[in-house]
């Protein structure tokens, strides 16, 4: 396994987290989920706020519209109330008039008896008479339906306003959030950009794509949904208390005597549920690892047989997720039956206190019944803001990758007075030149080479030498340490670094082909080439042939992996690219290695012609490909050990003798240079 890919495989393990974050974690959401925190969260939480600044006057309309939906919402429930109240009454005058008219009707009889006509029948029948009329005056013993109709109308408006107010706090929020998002990714490219060669190097692919994408799509889903939602969990938690302390102070206390049961369930149970689902992720990260690399290499696991192997592999790590993710979802999923659970229990205090002060007369029923919706709406929010407090935990802790990424050292800026050569010839120097990429680990030492227009530079050495850095110093992507290097006398430090770049064509042997027409990918060579000169390149490059036997010809799309074409192919279209540019100074770095001998032939031919008048520099592991070149640079641990022509240094016996000789006679490797 690479070093590369374990740096990988540990990178998805620690970002796994931030990958599925999002998802939940069994009804509870995000209880109990470990939670990414960040090393400096006030800084970055200001500095995050910095890119909101611009939003302000937004961000206040938001919030006073968030504070309009929650409050037309929170009403409701009272008037409602109001509502049950009159039902109420409207049955009970019904029942009671009943129950009057009965009365009346034996008290008439007996006071039409002379027998029974005492005058406390008489009175009697004088009191239920006076509760009749008083009934009949107060709603006929009938229930009150255009009052009813009238509070419905109210609370359709109620919440049709609440519904108005909270979709254009919603449509705000999210333009809000994009255009907060789109100035961080715009700041994010432009960084990326300035950034140094070294600084990809250093990193892995995977880490800098997770920043780009996964850290600041976190950061917009944030700001999208929770902070709106904060806003109206907290107004819904004020606005609710308000309105249980106006129907009731005795209730309201009760109500609030049960946060602390609530507080206790929640962390007893995220204690337990926490180390699950820490080894759930590392799991799941193991999971990922493992696939990813099984269906890399699917072809080298078949051809040694391991396929058992690595079932057997994938087995144990899937029991192991399979263990940790049911705890973790079960043990989470516990908080809210025990939350419901607590909630009934004020319900049921609340019911019963509520029924004694209904029957005293003290509170109404209808305001009871409004109390155990407040009740309900009290609990919710506060479960929610402890999740948005766990999102926002998390968020921060994005937010403060990215700004990392932000936060890199830059490439050294132009200078001000920094030159264009117009008309380059192409004559290179190196002089005194040293570079490390440890200060304590130096790489090359006092190089100096000079370079004659049209002449051709072969590189050679054992892996390691320093070959590569050569070119990358060459093409200022790493600042050198000390001395200079020249193209036609200038210091390229002096030299524009579009400029000094637009001066090499690269042909590697690692092919770089994008996901787009053979047309596009050729055309990229240089800006407004027309269809004509892209052809007339491929011709040049012998890549003419194969297109115009592919389906489409030059508007056949390469997918993505490039896997549609051939290795031999691709090399030719980087040549053809090479070609398109038309560059005064040539890098090729062994560009046919990969290939089959008939490809290699026609990528021979074709570099032929394109290094024709041009300075090239040559990387070389197949030594006889360089023979005809005026200078050979024989590298070894950053440091020229042999300089010469092919003749003059296998006249030398020396270092490149031997891995010459090596590639025909087996010759001893062992020998260290010196």
């Amino acid at each position: 396994m690479s070093e590369e890919y374990k740096d990988n495989r540990q990178f998805i393990k620690k970002d796994s987290v931030v990958r599925t974050r999002g998802h939940g974690g069994g009804p509870s959401g995000f209880a109990g989920r470990p939670v990414e925190k960040a090393k400096n969260f006030k800084g970055t939480l200001f500095r995050l706020v910095a890119y909101l600044k611009p939003q302000k006057f937004k961000l206040i309309m938001i919030f006073l519209f968030a504070i309009l939906s929650t409050v037309f919402s929170i009403v409701g429930p009272k008037i409602m109330g109001n509502a049950t109240t009159k039902i109420f009454e409207g049955v009970m005058s019904k029942k009671a008039l009943a129950d009057l008219l009965v009365q009346q009707d034996k008290l008439t009889k007996l006071a039409a008896n002379p027998v029974t006509a005492t005058q406390k029948v008489i009175d009697g029948l004088a009191q239920v008479k006076a509760g009749i009329a008083k009934i009949m005056n107060l709603n006929g013993g009938k229930i009150d339906f255009q009052y009813i109709g009238h509070i419905i109308l109210i609370l359709l408006t109620l919440y049709l306003i609440s519904s108005l107010f909270n979709y254009i706090q919603h449509y705000i929020m999210a333009g809000v959030a994009q255009k907060v998002v789109y100035k961080i990714r715009l700041d994010v490219d432009e960084k990326i950009s300035r950034l140094p060669l070294k600084f990809f190097d250093s990193k892995t692919t995977g880490e800098i794509l997770s920043r780009v994408t996964n850290d600041i799509d976190n950061i917009a889903n944030t700001l999208q949904q929770s902070i709106t939602q904060f806003i109206t969990s907290v107004v819904t938690i004020i606005g609710v208390i308000v309105m249980m302390l106006t129907i009731s102070p005795l209730l309201t206390l009760i109500v609030i005597l049960t946060l602390p049961l609530y507080i206790v369930v929640t962390t007893l149970v995220a204690r337990r549920s926490q180390k699950y689902f820490a080894a759930q992720q590392k799991s799941l990260g193991e999971l990922n690892g493992h696939v990813e690399e099984m269906y890399g290499g699917h072809k080298i696991v078949k051809s040694f047989g391991h396929e058992d192997k690595s079932i057997e592999t994938f087995k144990s790590i899937n029991a192991k997720l399979y263990d940790a993710g049911w705890k973790a979802q079960f043990i989470s999923g516990i908080i809210m039956p025990l939350m419901r659970f607590v909630g009934n229990l004020g319900y049921v205090i609340v019911c019963v206190v509520g029924g004694i002060f209904v029957t005293r007369g003290t509170v109404t029923i209808g305001n009871v019944q409004a109390f155990i919706q407040y009740t309900n709406q009290f609990s919710q929010p506060i479960i929610q803001t402890a999740n948005i407090a766990n999102i926002i935990q998390s968020t921060i802790a994005s937010a403060e990758r990215v700004f990392e990424l932000l936060d890199e050292e830059e490439e050294i800026p132009d200078s001000a007075d920094a030159r264009v050569i117009d008309f380059p010839k192409g004559e290179v120097e190196f002089a005194n030149v040293d570079f490390s990429y440890k200060m304590e680990e130096p790489l090359i030492k006092n190089m100096n080479i000079d370079v004659k227009q049209g002449h051709t530079i072969a590189i050679v050495g054992p892996t390691g030498a320093g070959k590569t850095t050569l070119v990358n110093l060459l093409m200022r992507f790493y600042e050198i340490d000390g001395g200079k290097i020249t193209v036609d006398g200038i210091d390229i430090r002096d030299i524009k670094r579009g400029s000094l770049r637009n001066m090499f064509g690269m042909v590697l042997q690692d092919t770089w082909l994008f996901n787009g027409t053979i047309m596009d990918n050729i055309a990229y060579g240089r800006e407004g080439a027309t269809k004509e000169e892209v052809v007339n390149a491929a011709v040049a490059a012998h890549a003419d042939h194969f297109i115009k036997t592919l389906p489409d010809g030059y508007n056949t799309i390469l997918n993505e992996e490039v896997s549609n074409i051939s290795q031999g192919q691709k090399q030719l279209l980087t040549i053809a690219r090479a070609f398109l540019a038309d560059p005064t100074i040539l890098i090729l770095d062994e560009a046919t290695s990969s290939v089959d001998t008939r490809t290699e032939v026609l990528i021979q031919k074709a570099m032929s012609t394109l290094m024709s008048g041009r300075t090239n520099f040559v990387i070389a592991h197949r030594l006889s490909t360089i023979r005809d070149a005026e200078m050979i640079l024989v590298m070894n641990k950053g440091s020229i050990i042999e300089m010469g022509n092919h003749h003059e240094l296998l006249a030398k016996k020396g270092f490149y003798a031997d891995l010459y000789n090596s590639q025909f006679t087996g010759a001893d490797l062992d020998k260290e240079a010196v």
